[in-house]
């Protein structure tokens, strides 16, 4: 195998390769990257067996027909190294060189053919979908999605595909954010992402894609990049229960002055209190040890005083997605969740307790 590439090409799609890499075990053939030469083209892959992507470049010169592998994070620390100018790869006796003008490097292989297979989409259902409200609307819940929860299934996002729209889900059991799209002509199914390939994919594709699923992975891919993940096998929690059938009070907001007051009493404690009354807000720290306070004056159309006691992280999440210049807030009572809507993208907070 041998190549000529220029370093810009290269860095980009070895820099893209290394979250797919296994970085814990560099024994491990799932700690190098994949190289072919085949067809004029260059073909590039990397995988930990839960996730891979696959690149294809065709911006290669002086080529000569073959395979290797070569440890990524070494790769990358090289190539990042050296010069803005064109890099030769060859193999030559079981390793790849690496040159640019005087500078050498030899790095060992494994057998390429040994390289783990990717995943064959051939027999896979195509999701018929605009990839930029995909990204756009796993993006507004990718914060809602859990970490480390002993219950697997709550470590990813849901697609739930309905008759008439997909739903987007995802919950840390504090809070709940629900994005949907029309459904066009999908079949109903249930699907259960991880976050780490939640965060992948927003990073991969910025156009349309295809989107392919079975009951074990899904398939991600365009021109250029082609992205596998396996699905979490669980069952995700009925969500749908959470979502309240009516609101005691419901209005819209500014979303500049939620921010502005939220971020004003944040400086030290991440907990807030917010009373809402008919003619003013009131946003308070619930820090103990000190007193961080401001109100706002304006008409609310309501009848009683009432409150929320919140991690104000879960507000400015929710306002850092949305697209209009007013939100919508709903209610039922004090110390009870509250419902946050844009559009076609709500979330429901628990709230902390407070005596009253």
């Amino acid at each position: 195998m041998k190549f000529t590439i220029s370093k810009s090409v290269i860095e980009t799609i070895v820099s893209s390769m290394q979250p797919f890499l296994n970085k814990k075990d560099s024994s491990a053939i799932t700690s190098h990257i994949y190289m072919e030469v085949l067809n004029s083209n260059l073909i590039i892959k990397s995988t930990d067996y839960e996730m891979g992507c696959q690149a294809v470049v065709s911006d290669i010169k002086d080529i000569i027909d073959g395979k290797s592998t070569v440890n990524g994070s070494n790769l990358l620390n090289i190539i990042r190294r050296l010069k803005d100018d064109d890099i030769i790869f060859e193999v030559i006796d079981n390793n790849l060189n690496i040159k640019q003008k005087r500078s050498n490097f030899k790095l060992p292989m494994y057998n390429a053919q040994e390289y783990p297979q990717f995943v064959d989409t051939q027999n896979l259902k195509t999701l018929d979908i605009n990839t930029i409200g995909l990204i756009n609307s796993i993006k507004k819940i990718t914060p809602a999605i859990d970490n480390n929860n002993p219950k697997f299934e709550l470590n990813g996002a849901l697609i739930d595909i309905k008759s008439q729209k997909i739903n987007f889900v995802a919950t840390d059991t504090r809070r709940l954010a629900v994005s949907n799209l029309e459904n066009i002509s999908n079949e109903e199914s249930q699907i259960i992402i991880p976050k780490k390939a939640i965060i992948e994919i927003q990073k991969l594709f910025l156009d349309e894609a295809k989107v392919s699923y079975d009951d074990t992975n899904l398939v991600v891919s365009n021109k250029q990049y082609s992205f596998f993940t396996k699905l979490i096998n669980g069952k995700f929690p009925d969500y749908e229960r959470i979502i309240p059938n009516s609101l005691k009070y419901s209005f819209d907001l500014p979303k500049s002055l939620l921010i502005e007051s939220i971020k004003l009493v944040t400086s030290i404690e991440s907990k807030i209190k917010i009373t809402f009354n008919n003619d003013n807000i009131i946003f308070e720290s619930l820090d103990d040890d000190s007193e961080s306070k401001t109100q706002v004056d304006i008409d609310l159309p309501i009848d009683d005083s009432f409150y929320i006691a919140v991690n104000s992280k879960y507000i400015l999440d929710f306002l850092s997605s949305t697209t209009k210049e007013k939100v919508n807030i709903g209610f039922n009572e004090s110390n009870m969740p509250f419902y946050l809507e844009d559009k076609n993208f709500i979330t429901i907070v628990m709230p902390i307790v407070l005596d009253k």
